[in-house]
């Protein structure tokens, strides 16, 4: 095997994680701190940054191939917001895609986020140690199970990989 060859396999053997801001919340400190945490686990992380609408989280964990999505939401949005990412979800057969969330989410709402899909909520104080365990347990096993990667639509831009720095996705799409 190449060098190159070894560094694709291994690259696809980890776990593949979208963390997102989902509508018009700005707050993203925390969301940022998560992602940095799941990165020095080893986890291969794609941000998106703010203000991204299910839609478009959706299409770019279809084209990353991602094992989950980490939403994170202050708006009071995340009945909707959370039923709109699952939703356009299951419209690309994507069913097998974890989705988990944290922030301001009243104690009422997360059974209700549960039956919904959502696998997990993490509210404010989280330790980050029980955030990186959780997303290190769902594995890579529903990645080999669907045959490896999907594709997606060709609207959705590429997101930006979280490597070295945290950064964003500069190439959102304008709006008319």
């Amino acid at each position: 095997m190449t060098p190159a060859q070894e560094s694709t396999s291994q690259l696809s053997k980890k776990l593949r994680v979208l963390v997102a801001k989902v509508g018009l919340d700005g707050h993203d400190r925390g969301v940022k701190i998560v992602a940095r945490a799941l990165r020095d686990a080893g986890i291969e992380v794609i941000y998106l940054g703010i203000h991204n609408t299910p839609a478009e989280i959706a299409a770019s964990a279809l084209q990353e191939d991602a094992d989950a999505i980490g939403l994170s939401i202050h708006s009071a949005a995340h009945m909707t917001l959370f039923g709109d990412v699952i939703k356009n979800l299951k419209a690309n057969n994507a069913n097998d895609i974890v989705i988990f969330g944290g922030g301001i989410v009243p104690e009422e709402d997360i059974g209700k986020l549960h039956r919904m899909g959502v696998k997990r909520i993490f509210t404010p104080g989280a330790p980050l140690e029980e955030i990186v365990e959780f997303v290190k347990s769902i594995g890579v096993e529903t990645r080999k199970a669907r045959g490896g990667r999907r594709r997606s639509p060709a609207s959705s831009p590429p997101p930006t990989r979280l490597t070295g720095k945290l950064r964003k996705r500069r190439n959102k799409p304008k709006s008319a």
